[in-house]
């Protein structure tokens, strides 16, 4: 019955076209009434409590942050730094989107924000100095999903707040595996373009080792806003939310006095910060009430005791897990995707035995495939308009292919070794 009312309820409700949130609020409640036995209460006081927890209070927060960078021209501050130092490599200004994207996620949260802010800088730029259109678009899609590994990430933050688990810890874990995997890409794109040197033309002009450190040492400001916040929470002297607050702060002083931050930017990277939010508190809200109703009658628990009868090894189970991801990532954007299956997969993962936060870098690296997989893929859709649709949408997918294929590479590897995530938040927290 409770599948029936799981299913039918969220392929009626999705299917008509109702938001996501409603879509899963609703089949809550549905499930609350039908087979709970009319215990709908309990819905409304699982939401209070949700959005009453002072960590959720940080999302709103790193979002802000987030969109001052990306209206106030840092972005473009940081890409000219970085660009020399790879202008002589194969691949050139294709690794500067990786390190960009590497940097800009180290504050902004977002992939989205993190490949609108690069892709809008980088695309004209370098498909006018001949780079191949889709080999661009790849590495800013691919580089985009950075923006939610690298902490501190929404993805995390919000994990760490719908399953009680520390958010320094999770923020500390996502470093290791994002620069890993960030050294992967650039890996490939200089096999890539090794292999065929006209994907990306070589630079001709030679510079001088001092005009790359000096460039990279002008990028002080934004360094010391990575430390102040990172440094804060890694070492206890802020919670997130505190770290959030004073990043906010120092993000306005330093793209008004670095950038070209203006009252009018600020008030509208308000207004985007507040939609943002408000789509995604609203999928919170739908996601608390199913899974208020999943848990209250016991479903993560008869999951986990059917899968220990059936006798299957917990890595057959991870396989499935990530199998089901990469399937609705088809469908779904990442953070919905994550809050909705939350309920029913942690509660399963950890009681095989899984570290809680490893599994929050795990599936922060399954829901980053989502966004370069279409049709959904919102880095693709937000890149081809970046791209005034000079790329097609399937263009920049098989462009991001081998992206695809290195984040699930990343996924095998943290399996193998999964003290890649865990060593550093064992040190130092």
């Amino acid at each position: 019955m409770f599948w029936g009312f799981l299913l039918g309820g969220l392929g009626v409700f999705a299917g008509s076209g109702l938001a996501l949130g409603a879509a899963l609020g609703l089949t809550g409640f549905l499930i609350l009434h039908f087979v709970a036995g009319g215990a709908t209460f309990v819905a409304v006081d699982a939401v209070w409590n949700v959005f009453n927890a002072f960590t959720l209070s940080a999302i709103p927060l790193f979002i802000i942050l987030g969109e001052v960078m990306l209206r106030s021209g840092m972005s473009e501050r940081i890409y000219s730094a970085l660009t020399p130092l790879f202008q002589r490599v194969p691949g050139g200004l294709l690794h500067t989107n990786i390190a960009v994207c590497t940097v800009f996620g180290a504050v902004s949260g977002s992939s989205l924000s993190t490949a609108a802010a690069v892709g809008s800088v980088a695309y004209p730029e370098m498909t006018a100095r001949g780079y191949d259109r889709g080999m661009v678009v790849g590495s800013l899609a691919g580089g985009g999903t950075l923006g939610l590994l690298i902490p501190p990430s929404l993805s995390l933050l919000i994990y760490g707040a719908l399953t009680e688990t520390s958010i320094g810890r999770l923020f500390i874990a996502g470093i290791v595996p994002g620069l890993m995997i960030a050294g992967l890409f650039m890996v490939y794109i200089f096999l890539r373009c090794l292999a065929k040197p006209g994907l990306a033309p070589k630079e001709t002009a030679r510079v001088r080792p001092l005009r790359i450190l000096l460039d990279l040492l002008g990028l002080w400001p934004f360094l010391l806003l990575i430390l102040t916040i990172m440094g804060s929470i890694a070492y206890g002297f802020a919670t997130p939310t505190e770290a959030a607050g004073i990043g906010v702060l120092a993000t306005i002083v330093v793209a008004r006095a670095w950038g070209r931050l203006t009252l009018a930017m600020l008030a509208e990277s308000f207004y985007r910060a507040m939609l943002l939010y408000a789509a995604i508190a609203f999928v919170v809200m739908g996601a608390t009430i199913l899974a208020q109703a999943v848990s209250l009658l016991g479903v993560p628990q008869a999951i986990l005791e059917t899968v220990r009868a059936a006798d299957l090894p917990p890595l057959a189970v991870l396989a499935l897990v990530v199998a089901i991801y990469l399937v609705l990532g088809c469908f779904f954007d990442g953070l919905s995707l994550m809050i909705m299956t939350l309920p029913i997969v942690f509660p399963l993962m950890t009681g095989l035995g899984f570290d809680a936060v490893w599994l929050g870098v795990i599936i922060t690296v399954l829901i980053e495939i989502g966004q370069v997989t279409p049709p959904v893929g919102l880095n693709l859709s937000v890149l081809v308009s970046v791209a005034r649709e000079e790329v097609t949408l399937g263009r920049a997918a098989y462009a991001a292919a081998p992206y695809w294929m290195i984040l699930l590479l990343g996924v095998a590897i943290l399996t193998a070794a999964p003290q890649l995530a865990l060593y550093l938040p064992a040190k130092l927290m």
